[in-house]
């Protein structure tokens, strides 16, 4: 299911000329590579960040220090700074962010493990998702974000006429 996704991701973004940039915590980079194991992706992935620990998404996205102090790393608003941050620092078209709790630890009453942050962000929009996948083990928590990660790259192209 994630490949059959990410091959639509592929196809309709090199037909719509745009170009994809990843902001990823707890996937580690699992997006980039689903994306990367499509032939043709070289034309849409502009490049992928791996930014899991908080001076990363400092450093490497120009997430405000301030926003990761006040909301933490698994939040709605760092989820968006993310994505508009790998968007303008890659000049990609679209970019798409992910941070949450994979597990088994790290979780806690208000914030449990299997709780993820998405955020995509295109010209003019940054969208947000928030999922709670519950006690699933670290790999299918991960799995399963991939799959929303594409699923809301998908939908940023179908929302967006000018596309």
């Amino acid at each position: 299911m994630i490949r059959a996704k990410a091959r639509g991701v592929i196809e309709a973004y090199a037909k719509a000329g745009l170009t994809i940039a990843t902001a990823e915590s707890c996937t580690g980079g699992l997006i980039a590579a689903a994306l990367t194991d499509i032939a043709g992706s070289s034309a849409v992935l502009e490049r992928g960040y791996v930014t899991y620990s908080n001076a990363a998404k400092v450093e490497m996205i120009g997430v405000d220090a301030a926003t990761l102090a006040e909301h933490g790393a698994v939040s709605e608003p760092v989820a968006c700074e993310m994505a508009e941050g790998a968007r303008r620092a890659s000049g990609a078209g679209v970019a798409i962010s992910v941070t949450g709790i994979a597990g088994p630890g790290g979780g806690s009453a208000e914030k449990p493990v299997g709780l993820v942050h998405f955020a995509c962000a295109s010209p003019g929009t940054t969208r947000h998702r928030e999922c709670r996948f519950g006690p699933l083990d670290r790999a299918d928590i991960r799995s399963a974000s991939v799959g929303v990660a594409l699923d809301m790259l998908l939908d940023a192209l179908a929302d967006q006429p000018a596309f």
